[in-house]
């Protein structure tokens, strides 16, 4: 307890010194931060509580908030009602494109393997070549999309209006797996777990991302709210920044059975075991890789603007958006990797 609380104590009755020094103690910045059903050592960050205490040190009190899909999280970032939150590389591309004034400051993950197209059992689809006139789910806007179309244009040569492309969110796709609604769906852990059990990959986006651009998840936050709240963002990216560290010192120990592993399944749900399983297929990049050229740093040559700008052609194909942005550049933003860097 600091002097000043000290001498209010002894100066006034004790109700109203107990409500002065309950006031200080809630005086404290809340706000939401949206995630999606998206695994990696951020969530275990949240479940254990570490994220929590040191917001809490920096004067922050978070809501974390699960959304169905990135669209959900970008129309509550342009309300202003969520400041920072999860999305795809395609979300962010279409975000930034319709003029909200974001930043991606934290790349979540490199997807490649863990977004794949699975074909059902029975589906008739023995390879890429068997997709003509089936129907194929998967979110649209969404990075799993992206690198759909890209892997019928670009890389299988099928002209998408070939197949029935579905859009579903990932739910819903494994709920019309089961019914046999669906022939095929391109999407992520852990909806892509469980119907790979009774499905075949022919195709992921290591592949496609090989052909094109990688895909990948970030967090993002409102340019303006960011540029308010620096005790929040050192602390946030500081946090991220040891909790990948941790991952990536010793992957091997994230099984199963693991404390890390639980704390995703407590917030996220699924089976640990598939958890594990998904985690193996990610890549998760330090804060000095985040910092570099390869992702954050470098303005118009920044990878991650680089796949924005693959993305934004993508979305201008599919009448997402009317056109595409001349620079991505000022949506990217490696300052506060670079902190936690250090």
């Amino acid at each position: 307890m600091n002097a000043s609380l000290r001498i209010i104590r002894r100066c006034l009755p004790a109700g109203l010194a107990a409500l002065l020094l309950a006031a200080s103690a809630q005086a404290q910045t809340k706000l939401v931060v949206g995630y999606q059903l998206i695994v990696g050592p951020f969530l275990t960050a949240i479940a254990d509580g570490s994220m929590d205490a040191a917001l809490k040190d920096a004067g922050y009190q978070v809501d974390w908030r699960q959304f169905t899909s990135g669209g959900d999280i970008s129309t509550a970032l342009a309300s202003g009602k969520v400041p920072v939150g999860v999305l795809g590389s395609t979300g962010i591309t279409a975000a930034a494109t319709r003029g909200v004034d974001l930043q991606l400051f934290w790349v979540l993950d490199n997807i490649g393997k863990s977004e794949a197209l699975v074909a059902r059992n029975g589906s008739g689809i023995a390879s890429t070549a068997d997709l003509k006139g089936k129907r194929v789910a998967t979110p649209f806007v969404s990075t799993s999309h992206f690198h759909l179309l890209v892997g019928l244009e670009q890389v299988w040569k099928i002209p998408p209006r070939d197949v029935r492309i579905l859009n579903m969110q990932p739910p819903q796709i494994v709920a019309a797996w089961a019914r046999g609604d669906i022939d095929a769906a391109y999407v992520w852990p852990p909806a892509l777990t469980e119907i790979a059990k009774s499905g075949k990959i022919i195709a992921d986006s290591e592949q496609i991302g090989k052909a094109s651009v990688p895909t990948f998840d970030g967090l993002v936050a409102d340019r303006a709210w960011a540029e308010k709240n620096p005790k929040f963002m050192a602390a946030f990216t500081g946090v991220m920044a040891k909790s990948y560290a941790a991952y990536r010192a010793n992957p091997a120990a994230w099984t199963a059975d693991s404390p890390q592993v639980k704390h995703i399944v407590k917030l996220i749900g699924g089976k640990p075991e598939d958890v594990a399983e998904a985690l193996g297929l990610l890549v998760f990049p330090t804060a000095a890789e985040q910092a570099s050229g390869a992702w954050l740093g470098g303005g118009k040559e920044a990878g991650a603007t680089r796949a924005f700008n693959a993305s934004a052609q993508f979305l201008k194909e599919q009448k997402q958006i009317d056109k595409a942005l001349g620079d991505y550049s000022p949506y990217v933003t490696d300052q506060y990797a670079k902190t936690a860097a250090k």
